[in-house]
């Protein structure tokens, strides 16, 4: 699974530790999420890690702009210690107004910069298994399939999947991030839905990506399309969800981080997790 906003804040983290452990006994095998490290040991990762006894943790993504190569070393290295072969380093480059606004033009060369952490990481000692690339174009699926355990895309549609598993051969991880909505009523979903794609539809990498599988101004514009949000989102009831979940494992996906969209972010939505894991067993 993937989340967002529910696991960041102390305000809910011991909610979401119970969540954790819930999904630890439903049989999800990761939980990707964001968190920055701090003092060596990233909180969020490290905590959850503690409260569960299977469950992997995956960072979803760590930007390299911000995250020091030293401490992600020592970090990860903990982690291994001692939960060995749970965490899983996810590294991307994030995107340039995200980065820019916090240290302007700082966004050069991106590429180059991650291939530069990698090396430095290599330089460590830090196995290239234990990490994974956020990755949409050919390059970096390239660079992920060659120095690190895989690739996760985020905020694709199964078409992306299919072509990044040709990029990415027989072997390396592949592990889109998949949102969906588990709700009936197509406007209550499409309200969800369309909020949730928003943001990301300000973000060059992302409507750069979509372009590149064919998709239009009209398309990214404001909240999306509505054909942008059937390709990207799964709703409606639990079937037709899981029939869309199912796409990307039919086109090559390893394992999907499935992100359950609601209208409240910062709950947990349990229910429909017990949902999917039934449905997905």
């Amino acid at each position: 699974m993937w989340g967002g906003a529910f696991w960041l804040g102390r305000q809910t983290r011991e909610a979401a530790l119970d969540a954790a452990r819930e999904l630890d006994e439903l049989g999800y095998s990761r939980l990707w999420t964001s968190g920055g490290f701090r003092d060596g040991v990233p909180s969020v990762y490290g905590e959850v890690l503690g409260a569960t006894t299977r469950l992997g943790v995956a960072s979803g993504i760590l930007s390299i702009w911000h995250a020091d190569p030293a401490v992600t070393v020592e970090a990860v290295r903990t982690f291994e210690r001692d939960h060995p072969g749970r965490f899983l380093l996810g590294l991307g480059t994030s995107h340039a107004p995200v980065v820019d606004a916090k240290n302007a033009n700082t966004y050069t060369k991106p590429y180059s910069r991650m291939v530069e952490y990698l090396d430095t990481l290599d330089a460590a000692e830090l196995p290239a298994q234990r990490r994974a690339l956020a990755a949409l174009g050919p390059r970096m699926l390239t660079l992920s399939a060659e120095r690190s355990a895989g690739a996760h895309p985020y905020f694709v549609p199964a078409e992306h999947t299919e072509q990044a598993r040709e990029i990415l051969g027989d072997g390396p991880l592949l592990a889109p991030e998949v949102a969906v909505v588990l709700e009936r009523d197509e406007d209550t979903a499409r309200a969800i839905a369309h909020e949730y794609m928003r943001g990301y539809l300000t973000l060059p990498n992302y409507t750069n990506n979509l372009r590149r599988l064919g998709y239009g101004d009209d398309d990214l514009a404001g909240g999306g399309s509505d054909r942008l949000m059937d390709a990207l989102i799964p709703w409606g009831d639990l079937d037709t969800v899981v029939a869309g979940i199912e796409k990307h494992y039919r086109a090559g996906a390893d394992e999907v981080a499935i992100q359950v969209l609601t209208a409240e972010p910062f709950t947990f939505p349990g229910a429909a997790y017990r949902e999917l894991a039934t449905a997905l067993a």
